[in-house]
């Protein structure tokens, strides 16, 4: 729900809406998984859109595999943008104390949430839903912006090299139909065929459902009829 739902089809693309307080409260999901504050991580995939697979694309393959997959995180500038970069990428953010707060100390609920299970069931438990957790999270991120960009399927003609990789897909929860969602990144929905597994996409319409998720976006009719017929 952090990640994909959250930072990504939530914040970054506005793909729907939610109230304020589950608004938050997906960031604070999403801050646990270890990948920034919501200014900084939004930030850096509006960029990536931007100028996907060209000069200023923070993590591009065209730069290299690794660097695409975390080079661009260990030696890379991408992490330490100054206040007047983020801003500029991020204005709907930048106006929110919360969110601000939250990339500020994003570290806080980590941590919160490190001493909860260690309480819980000792450091056993630490290891288990903090550190193999968020490994596990940040390579499934990764190779969403290296190997979704490298090898797999391209269903649309997008000016980058954006591909639908499906065991990516299944590792990210749906975010590995990358090429579906370059071509409508303003889409909720990233897998459009019925065998393309998009669990975020069903997450998104429980919270409908539940009354939590409204303003959904969708690609547009003849994207999913051509999504049929290929």
């Amino acid at each position: 729900m952090g990640l994909g739902i959250c930072f990504h089809r939530l914040l970054t693309h506005r793909s729907f809406t939610t109230p304020k307080w589950f608004e938050y409260f997906l960031t604070i999901c999403a801050v646990t998984a270890l990948e920034g504050g919501p200014l900084q991580w939004v930030a850096t995939h509006r960029k990536h859109h931007q100028f996907a697979d060209k000069d200023g694309d923070p993590h591009s393959p065209r730069d290299g595999k690794w660097w695409a997959h975390a080079g661009w995180i260990f030696v890379g500038n991408q992490l330490r943008q100054d206040i007047a970069t983020l801003k500029r990428y991020v204005p709907d953010l930048a106006k929110d104390n919360v969110h601000v707060w939250l990339t500020k100390y994003h570290l806080i609920p980590t941590a919160i949430l490190g001493l909860t299970l260690f309480a819980i069931g000792g450091f056993r438990l630490v290891l288990w839903g903090t550190f193999l957790r968020t490994v596990v999270g940040l390579h499934a991120t990764w190779l969403v912006n290296s190997v979704s960009h490298i090898w797999g399927s391209r269903r649309f003609e997008t000016r980058d090299t954006s591909t639908n990789n499906w065991w990516v897909a299944l590792i990210s929860f749906g975010d590995g139909w990358h090429n579906n969602h370059h071509a409508y990144p303003v889409s909720a929905r990233h897998g459009l065929r019925w065998y393309e597994f998009d669990l975020n996409w069903y997450t998104i319409l429980i919270f409908k459902q539940l009354g939590l998720a409204s303003h959904i976006h969708d690609a547009p009719l003849t994207a999913r009829t051509k999504a049929k017929l290929t």
